[in-house]
């Protein structure tokens, strides 16, 4: 497309994940030299070849490029009270600078690259994965096609009317939206929003992406993300062993009791407890889980706070691993009695029309010239593009479970 065609996907730059400025600015007040590498990845196979998309694609990114945050944004990031103004005064400056990502194909696959100064590339990940998610569901932008989305959303809340009548639970039910990265378009996850403001607001609270947040009344949510503990890994004054312990001291030296949520998979739940020591696990409100079997997770967990005699049922669990309503249900009835809990679903709220949603993430390969890796607890979600960093990651931490794919994207 061009010319008067061009419809923009991204409008404002506060039309992403809250965890990526939460991230930014601990990266920019802490790291701000360090050099970074991220790639966009396909897991599945689409209906079409992504590579059709790459003139679209580039054509987003350059009107990407152009926009700045504009007051009443920055008016809304400074009130937060975990973000810091000179942050604010840095996204007062910053613009998107289009020498730093490059969209190719690959055959009949997609390859886009954002490579420099990470706090320069670290943001562009949620607008690539929205505007390859909207592009590729344009076609599908039909009154059928919507009018089945608009019968599978009152089905989820049918389904919160019926629960609702359950008797109640120690701890309340609190799910959040988390489906910016993958939504069919903004415009139906706007539309999302405000049927589930409108209908179900005791139960639906929060939403990842801080722009709707802003426009629809609800809490912006999130806090950190694999990239973040990730980096650690490459950081060179951090032995590797160490590397998820020093993150979170600097997250809480950062945010000072805010953002308490940490996130446990970069390399698997077994050694990530291992360095959730007394100390870690005070400061720390909860915990985040991403891969791996939820229940024995979050069995795992209750078990971690008892050895160290602290009461789970004043901490916070919050699931976000490619749930729906029902798995999010099947969870909460298991907890709902002893910790505190949150739930974000993604993909199902905000592309679940009948089309099949893509799954595609932007992950961290590279940071200051050095591999790092994601070891979590689903064998499908390992990324790394270097085998020996690999090898000896799961040696670190005794992963000999893991299985020693590697992702090349």
């Amino acid at each position: 497309m061009s010319g008067s065609t061009f419809q923009p996907i991204i409008q404002s730059l506060l039309d992403t994940d809250l965890y990526k400025f939460t991230m930014w600015q601990a990266m920019l007040h802490r790291h701000p030299a360090a050099q970074a590498e991220y790639r966009f990845i396909c897991r599945t196979k689409p209906l079409r070849p992504l590579a059709t998309l790459v003139a679209d694609v580039r054509e987003q990114i350059d009107h990407l490029c152009s926009l700045r945050f504009q007051q009443d944004e920055l008016d809304y990031l400074g009130s937060l009270r975990y973000i810091k103004s000179d942050f604010v005064d840095f996204l007062s400056l910053f613009h998107f600078q289009r020498r730093f990502i490059e969209v190719e194909t690959d055959g009949e696959h997609l390859s886009i690259v954002a490579r420099g100064p990470q706090v320069h590339v670290m943001a562009f990940e949620i607008f690539v994965l929205a505007i390859v998610n909207e592009l590729y569901f344009r076609p599908y932008q039909t009154p059928d096609v919507l009018a089945e989305g608009r019968r599978r959303l009152q089905a989820k809340i049918d389904l919160l009317l019926e629960f609702s009548r359950e008797p109640a639970r120690r701890f309340p039910l609190q799910i959040s939206d988390f489906g910016l990265r993958r939504r069919f378009s903004r415009t139906w996850q706007s539309e999302v929003l405000k049927t589930l403001r409108e209908q179900v607001p005791d139960y639906v609270t929060g939403t990842s992406n801080v722009a709707l947040a802003r426009d629809c009344g609800f809490t912006p949510v999130g806090t950190m993300a694999h990239e973040y503990l990730q980096s650690y890994q490459a950081f060179g004054k951090v032995r590797l062993r160490d590397f998820q312990r020093t993150a979170l001291e600097d997250w809480v030296q950062e945010y000072r009791g805010d953002l308490g949520i940490a996130l446990t998979d970069v390399v698997g739940m077994k050694a990530f407890l291992a360095d959730f020591d007394l100390y870690l696990a005070k400061l720390f409100d909860g915990l985040r889980h991403d891969s791996g079997d939820p229940i024995a997770w979050g069995e795992q967990a209750l078990a971690h706070y008892k050895a160290l005699r602290i009461d789970p049922a004043t901490k916070r669990f919050v699931f976000s691993d490619g749930l729906d309503l029902p798995q999010a249900l099947r969870i909460y009835r298991h907890f709902a009695d002893r910790v505190q809990l949150g739930f974000g679903i993604g993909t199902n709220l905000s592309n679940d029309l009948g089309p099949e949603p893509l799954n595609i993430v932007m992950k961290l390969f590279y940071c200051n010239g050095m591999p790092t890796a994601k070891l979590p607890d689903s064998p499908g979600k390992v990324h790394c593009t270097d085998a020996t960093f690999l090898a000896y990651l799961r040696q670190v931490f005794g992963r000999d479970d893991a299985l020693s794919t590697i992702a090349q994207a």
